[in-house]
């Protein structure tokens, strides 16, 4: 019988209160990790405890991963040490290296001299590839096989070893000096004869990533190729670890996030717990540079003032064609930016991206100009100024939309990010464009306006 969130935790908070563990187990037993995490956080500071150390040490490494770092703190310091110790042994090691390396020297020290000496070792080695690489995200915990195996042994080991497999869907073949020499699926395994050998079975062409290969560029591959699962090797070809789709979401996750933050301005993470003081400092130098670029338009606007002050009218039409141009512009900017996560830039990809941006510009620019005169007309009663707003907006529509993609295809190319300056130098590019080709043709029909 399915519950709603209030029941459950009515039903959690009775079962701590008057200490019924066997059924606060029952209610575990239903929940996933990340709803045993929700439970957690939602419940009154006072319950908290009790909660903590009602869970199996299984069910409390499933849900730590699950929240964010200073939870994973406060539960650590709730377990104490011999159990803390224990939760941190069970973690995926990739995750647990992305626990450690977010603390201060001191505390992972302690935490890392604490656990048992083989699980240290081999967190300590992920560590020591840099971050944001395929060696520091991948699980080092895998199932593998000789290329000498009949496919019996091979599904032997398997049952043996399956709890270390994050993913079943491929198995990773080894010679006798542990190199990566082949790849076989799970379906291909259990439909194979038992008698036969995997070197027989397996497939030689293996799409892998090297330990120093770039998070988002193995994100990628794991896109481009559909896989659920992607061998890491190191120099030597060595098979190391197995970089999985979760690890590489959690990837995606963030780098559309931080894009996010550059595209608004802020460059930097901004979140629920960022303090007022902290998060105004981020965000100022590009609106302090908006704010110049404002009084650029400012001085374009006062430039014209005979042309506002003859047709007052065009001032009513003014920001519709500045923000519109803008928003195409970001518009455009966005899908680049999109684009340059998930694929690699080529020179007929460019050339096709703006030949399909120029026609979605023109597409747009027709219709809206279209749109915007025969309501200037109606408005004014006069075709003049519809034709000089819808051609302003035409001419603007398309350029802002050329420019929120070529703009940060050149920074591109120039080892810059676009995602952290394209915003604020296309809006700037806009703003100033579509204000002078606006009193630009009014001036040159004023005196049909008048």
């Amino acid at each position: 019988m399915s519950v709603t969130e209030n029941e459950l935790m009515l039903a959690v908070i009775k079962t701590l209160k008057e200490a019924r563990r066997r059924e606060f187990q029952e209610i575990m037993d239903e929940l996933q990790p990340y709803d045993m995490a929700q439970v957690y956080l939602a419940l009154p500071a006072k319950h908290r405890r009790k909660f903590v150390h009602y869970l199996t040490v299984e069910e409390m490494t499933d849900i730590i991963e699950e929240l964010d770092r200073e939870t994973q703190l406060e539960i650590l310091d709730t377990l104490g040490a011999q159990r803390s110790v224990k939760v941190l042994d069970l973690m995926e090691n990739d995750e647990l290296a992305s626990f450690l390396s977010d603390l201060d020297q001191e505390k992972m020290k302690e935490l890392l001299s604490a656990m048992e000496a083989e699980e240290s070792t081999r967190v300590r080695q992920l560590m020591n590839y840099p971050e944001e690489t395929a060696g520091r995200l991948m699980n080092d915990r895998f199932v593998w096989i000789r290329r000498h195996y009949t496919i019996g042994e091979a599904i032997e080991k398997l049952r043996h070893f399956a709890e270390l497999a994050e993913y079943l869907n491929y198995l990773y073949v080894i010679d006798e000096d542990r190199k990566l020499v082949g790849v076989i699926s799970y379906r291909d395994l259990l439909l194979a004869d038992a008698k036969e050998q995997v070197e027989d079975v397996m497939y030689t062409r293996v799409v892998k990533v090297d330990v120093y290969t770039d998070q988002e560029e193995a994100a990628m591959l794991l896109n481009r190729y559909d896989f659920v699962s992607m061998p890491v090797v190191d120099e030597d070809n060595t098979l190391v670890g197995v970089l999985t789709v979760d690890d590489v979401l959690d990837v995606v996750i963030q780098e559309a996030n931080e894009d996010i933050e550059k595209l608004s301005a802020s460059g930097k993470s901004i979140d629920f717990h960022t303090k007022p003081l902290t998060a105004a400092w981020r965000r100022l130098p590009w609106l302090i540079l908006l704010l110049f670029v404002g009084l650029i338009s400012g001085g374009i606007i006062s430039g014209f003032e005979d042309t506002l002050g003859t047709v007052v009218a065009l001032a009513f039409f003014m920001p519709m064609i500045a923000g519109m141009t803008g928003n195409t512009g970001t518009q455009s900017l966005a899908v680049v930016v999109r684009g340059l996560v998930s694929d690699s830039l080529t020179t007929s990809r460019v050339i096709k991206l703006i030949f399909r941006e120029l026609w979605v510009g023109i597409i747009i620019g027709v219709t809206c100009a279209l749109l915007i005169s025969v309501i200037a007309f109606v408005w004014q009663g006069s075709w003049i100024l519809g034709f000089v707003v819808g051609s302003s907006l035409l001419i603007t529509l398309i350029i802002g939309t050329l420019a929120g993609t070529v703009i940060p295809l050149i920074l591109y190319k120039l080892n810059i990010d676009p995602a952290i300056a394209s915003g604020p130098l296309i809006t700037t590019i806009n703003d100033i464009l579509s204000l002078l080709i606006y009193f630009g043709i009014a001036t040159a029909f004023l005196a049909q306006l008048t």
